[in-house]
């Protein structure tokens, strides 16, 4: 069993949340990798308290990650429209990246280091694409659910930090304008979808 899981656990629950407050406190006043020994500061936890927690500071970044545990992006009223829902699924993405957009490019530069468990890194999970794939749901009948994934791929591939980064920094957009890009790219992927079907898996 983990340290966390033997023993006061309400009371490890609080000081692991303390700590995990305290990197995104970091990371949104600009401290662009917090560390354990910084998160600890912060939280006026001691360092070797806060490294039983995490041992290293990718174990805390990760954890500082935005919530991700949602199965969809879209409200209960969405309705059926593809356009619509899309959009909204576009919007709703591209409002959370901006947000929290200093965790984002930590968990981007984390993404690209080597690493031996990729899968382990909540931008490396693929969570955005079964986002689209709800989205786009009222499409299985034309376009099958192969057809679906890899419509959501493609809208992948054009919205999220990744965009959002180079729109702000190379292309010099606003926040705001780099996500009437995204949506004005989901948009245009899904009509020609719709005209041509979907990329082709290669």
């Amino acid at each position: 069993m983990t340290y966390e899981q033997t023993g006061r656990t309400g009371q490890k629950r609080r000081t692991r949340n303390e700590l995990i407050a305290s990197a995104r406190a970091l990371l949104a006043r600009g401290v662009t990798s917090p560390t354990v020994e910084e998160a600890a500061a912060e939280a006026s936890i001691s360092r070797t308290t806060a490294y039983r927690y995490f041992p290293n500071q990718k174990a805390l970044l990760v954890a500082a990650h935005p919530e991700i545990e949602i199965l969809t992006l879209l409200p209960e009223d969405a309705g059926t429209d593809p356009e619509d829902r899309l959009l909204t699924a576009v919007e709703a993405f591209t409002r959370q990246i901006v947000e929290a957009e200093q965790q984002h490019r930590t968990m981007l530069r984390l993404s690209l280091e080597p690493d031996t468990s990729p899968r382990e890194l909540p931008l490396r999970k693929g969570r955005a694409i079964g986002w689209f794939e709800d989205a786009l749901a009222p499409l299985m009948p034309e376009l099958g659910e192969a057809g679906v994934h890899r419509l959501a791929v493609a809208v992948r591939s054009a919205v999220g930090i990744e965009s959002l980064v180079w729109l702000t920094d190379i292309a010099r957009l606003s926040r705001e304008q780099a996500s009437e890009v995204m949506q004005w790219s989901a948009r245009a992927m899904l009509h020609q979808a719709l005209a041509d079907g979907p990329p082709d898996a290669g």
